[in-house]
This record gives C-alpha cells, structure tokens and sequence, in this order.
C-alpha cells in the first residue's frame, strides 16, 4: 500500500485535519503529506506533522496529489472537493458533506459526475462496538424491533480545552455548527443499522447559556411507514459526557454506550454483558477509515461510506430545521 501513493492532501489545518495529517503518515510513511489551510492562511511548519504546508488552494491543486482529505469548515467542503474531484483526485469529505442542502444543491451539476470518486467520513461506522451492534442486529437477538433511543451529550467548553470553544467550528453557524450538524454521526448509524426513514419532527434550542449562535440542544422524533420509531436527544450541555442508544426489542433491550464501548441486552432474566471494550483505542477508528479510503482510491476496494450517505443524512438535516421552524413533522420520503 505505502510503495504506491506518494502524495496525500489534507485541506484544513483544525484537530481532525491534523489527526487525518499524523495518520496518513502513519499508514503512508514514505509519502509526502501537505496541508493547505482552508482559509488561505499559511500554515507553519511545526504547526502540524505535514511534510508540505502549501500557501494556497490553488498552489495544493498544482501540487497534484493522488488522494485529497477535505477537513476543512463544513461550508467550504463541497467547493473544495469539486474542485479536487474535477482534477481526477479522490476526496475522502469529513462529516457532514456540507452544512446545508442548499449548498449542495447549488453544486449538485459539477458533482454528479464524480460521486462514485467520494467517501464521506463518517467514522463511527469502524468502532468495535458498532460493528457487534450490526451483527446482533442482523441476527434478530431481540427480535422485532419497536423503538430505537439515542441520548448524546457533552458540555461543548470541555471538547477542547486548550481553546476558546465560541471561536471552534462546533459554535458557530457561519462554519457549520450546531449539534444537527455536529452530532450528525448518530444519523448516519441510525440509518445504516436500520434503514431510512419515513418523517421527522424536530425541536430545536438555544439555551443563552455557551454565548454561541447555533442550537445548542435539540430533540427529534423520527418514524417510519413499518412502525419503527427513533428518539433523538442531544446537546451541547450534558456536565458528564453521554452516548447512549437503547434498541427496544419483542425479546428485550440492547443498551449501547458508545463511550464505554459496551453492549448489555436487558431482558425479563436480568442483565447480560454482550461486548466491551473500554480500553480501545479511539484513533483506530479513523486508522480503519483511511485504510478503507487508501485502498478505494487506489482502486482496490469499493467504497464503505458513500456520497449517497452523506447526502441522505444532509436531508434529514434539512428537514430537521424545517421542522423545527414550522413546528410540524417533515417527509423524508423525497429524500
């Protein structure tokens, strides 16, 4: 794998950029690694573990990488990745693939003929626990399912505490904050482990409390034709961090902690421990996802987490807002 890229592109210079820059040089040691910041700032050298700082986007698209990372702010991600996808490099999009539809829909024409060159990163996908979850799933371990139960939440000032968070992308609207946005990862499980889904209505909240412009709590309820309902909390305000998905099943009750790690099925006999894995390491996730992505870029592998994903989950989005301005349920069916 390493004898046969020699250049990667990371566009942005935040925590996940340099992140996706230390484990590109991890996978790819003999690569040259470059960083581009998104906002045509030039990004000092021991800034990051990049072996190239570029001064501009456009000195990044000469440079002429085989495979571009877009980690740049949310609004920015699609006008980046065109621009690299119209050269023939394919982009691995962080999360989201924009910060609205609209957006995407003004760029929609350029990108149709590239979608098959995209993968989103949406990296939960490759955590221990969520692959157990898929397979106890599939495996019918409690039967018909009725209702599933997602409740996530962390004081933003604790993400980074090396930062002012009012300045960080989570904050603001003007770089794709909020927690619909933010917290988007819960959307594209749900969806993987459980299909699409019918209607959303949505509540949204600025609580005053963080001195940001962005919701900062919202609650969803999601439904579906076949009788599967999902409820959605979460915010920025939770003291002690929480991520929880409880699957309320005919023979029991799956209770996942994505932050133990942990699966326990909850039945009329009690509890039984199914998976756990506490002392993983987190940074395997995002190792697995730029495996995947290296070998799909080279040709060698389909992709995992496609442009399709991405845009799906960006709909709910939108219609969660729409729901949340009108105050009535909103179709995804269209979607």
């Amino acid at each position: 794998m390493s004898g046969m890229i020699s250049r990667c592109l990371v566009v942005g210079s935040g925590s996940i950029a340099r992140r996706h820059i230390a484990n590109l040089r991890q996978l790819l040691p003999q690569a040259e690694v470059a960083c581009v910041s998104a906002s045509g700032r030039v990004v000092a050298p021991d800034e990051t573990l990049a072996t190239v700082c570029l001064a501009s986007f456009d000195e990044a698209i000469g440079w002429q990488p085989e495979l571009a990372v877009i980690a740049s702010p949310a609004p920015l991600h699609l006008d980046h990745a065109v621009a690299l996808l119209e050269t023939g490099i394919s982009v691995l999009i962080e999360k989201p693939l924009s910060d609205s539809l609209s957006r995407h829909d003004e760029l929609a024409t350029r990108l149709a003929p590239w979608r098959d060159r995209i993968e989103v990163a949406y990296n939960l996908r490759f955590l221990s626990s969520f692959r157990r979850m898929q397979s106890l799933i599939e495996d019918q371990i409690v039967g018909r399912i009725h209702s599933v139960h997602i409740d996530l939440g962390q004081y933003l000032p604790d993400w980074r505490p090396g930062s002012d968070y009012r300045g960080n992308v989570s904050a603001k609207r003007s770089l794709g904050g909020g927690v619909l946005l933010e917290l988007s990862h819960e959307f594209d499980y749900l969806t993987h482990l459980f299909g699409r889904f019918d209607s959303v209505f949505c509540v949204t909240g600025q609580s005053g409390l963080l001195d940001i412009d962005v919701e900062d709590r919202a609650d969803l309820l999601i439904t579906r034709a076949d009788g599967l309902i999902a409820q959605v909390h979460m915010d920025f305000l939770q003291r002690k961090a929480n991520r929880r998905c409880k699957v309320i099943g005919e023979h029991g009750n799956l209770l996942w902690d994505l932050i133990d790690n942990s699966i326990t099925l909850e039945s009329g006999l009690g509890q039984e421990a199914l998976f756990s894995e506490s002392e993983v390491d987190r940074n395997e996730m995002y190792l697995e996802l730029l495996r995947g992505f290296i070998d799909f870029a080279q040709g060698h592998a389909a992709r995992r987490i496609t442009y399709e994903d991405g845009l799906f989950v960006l709909r709910m989005v939108d219609a969660m807002r729409q729901s949340s301005t009108t105050g009535l349920p909103v179709s995804l069916t269209s979607a």
